[in-house]
């Protein structure tokens, strides 16, 4: 049995694409980009273990990107890519595989299936990368920008990640270098051929772009549009009643409150509404249908198990998130100053910028049950955006 891993390199700064922070928290295609990638990778049942590689100053940012059984803790990262790269393989040395693919967070387009063939053409080679033909013409220039000569396009190739090797050569490899104080390698391509591994090439991805650049992040967002053209909205709503306790949990934020609210898990009405409101943009059932009632293993439990559920119900679509729009309706508590916190909760949760999460609050003029304080009701409409299918056409 194959025992592949990954490391995915984030430890940069990467700065120059603006935002503010380090690019690879920044969201593109309504998602973290570092998450996308995870994920991505994550996806791909081959993969046994995938170790991210961080900055040390990005802990926090980490922390909310939520978690996968095979996404292991980080590790934090050198000054150079080539030495975060080495700290990510040693954290792997004890699980001892075979295969080892290593990729950049900046690319957060890596298809499952561009993913399962670095992994076939490592184990038939040993080192294997992505390449994509180069069409245009390319020319050396000098100093003063005068061309020099034209190079033959025949046998020039855009490298691309994952990049696949095996396991011990590349670790071996790496350690060698770190000893002759060996750290101008731009990729581990470069590294391998330095050590003398015999590294092929195999078809990549068009789509499979590195974002640097503000113009990138553009880009990448057109492309995005351009392939999930299916516009999804579902609703959903959700009511419970109040029964003796201290506090309510609302969105994902806990609240002090006189009464809390009745439920078979943590009642909270907000999510229940949300990840119906997601699941019918996708017509794969309600929340009742995934977690029934009458199962006990549901008894208590956090809803933001629910939520994840049908966020990953969309990625398994090739799908995302574009928008969630919450009301809620009671006399009590106020929603005010805790609206925030629930933007920023659920955002987290659903794994998109808080700016794509709207959460209102209204009462019903005493009337109803929500009007008589009787209990707390939530309405949710969820925006999606799905890939044409080819029933579609």
């Amino acid at each position: 049995m194959r025992n592949v891993a990954a490391v995915v390199v984030a430890a940069g700064r990467g700065l120059r694409a603006g935002g503010g922070l380090p690019k690879q928290f920044r969201h593109v295609g309504g998602e973290v980009m570092l998450r996308r990638a995870l994920f991505a990778l994550a996806a791909v049942p081959e993969l046994g273990a995938i170790q991210p590689v961080i900055g040390r100053d990005d802990v926090d940012r980490y922390a909310e990107l939520g978690r996968h059984d095979r996404i292991l803790p980080p590790v934090f990262g050198g000054d150079t890519r080539q030495a975060s790269v080495r700290a990510g393989l040693e954290a792997l040395a004890v699980r001892l595989p075979d295969t080892v693919l290593v990729h950049d967070a900046a690319r957060p387009f890596a298809s499952a299936n561009l993913v399962a063939r670095a992994i076939d053409a490592a184990q038939q080679t040993g080192a294997a990368i992505p390449a994509l033909a180069v069409t245009d013409t390319v020319k050396t220039v000098d100093a003063q920008d005068r061309v020099l000569s034209t190079l033959d396009r025949a046998s020039l190739r855009l490298i691309q990640t994952p990049q696949a090797f095996n396991f011990d050569a590349l670790l071996a490899a790496h350690r060698r270098a770190a000893a002759e104080g060996r750290e101008q390698f731009t990729d581990d391509a470069a590294l391998a051929e330095w050590a003398g591994m015999t590294v092929s090439v195999f078809a990549g991805e068009p789509g499979n772009i590195k974002i640097t650049t503000a113009e990138d992040f553009a880009a990448a967002e057109a492309m995005q549009a351009s392939t999930r053209g299916d516009v999804r909205t579902g609703s959903g709503i959700d009511v419970h009643a109040f029964a003796p306790g201290d506090h309510v949990t609302l969105g994902g934020v806990r609240i002090p409150h006189t009464r809390a609210l009745s439920g078979h898990s943590d009642a909270d009405v907000v999510l229940h509404a949300v990840v119906d409101a997601v699941l019918g943009a996708l017509a794969e059932g309600d929340i009742g249908v995934h977690f029934p009632p009458s199962d006990p293993q549901w008894r208590g439990a956090s809803s933001d198990r629910f939520l994840a559920f049908a966020v990953e119900r969309v990625k398994a679509r090739g799908g995302l998130i574009a928008h969630l729009d919450i009301n809620i309706v009671c006399e009590a508590p106020r929603i005010g100053p805790h609206r925030d916190t629930m933007r920023e909760t659920i955002a987290r949760l659903a794994g998109i910028d808080v700016t794509r999460v709207a959460v209102k609050a209204t009462t019903s003029e005493g009337l109803g049950f929500t009007g008589r304080g009787e209990g707390i009701a939530a309405l949710a409409t969820a925006t999606l955006r799905l890939p044409w299918s080819a029933s579609d056409a």
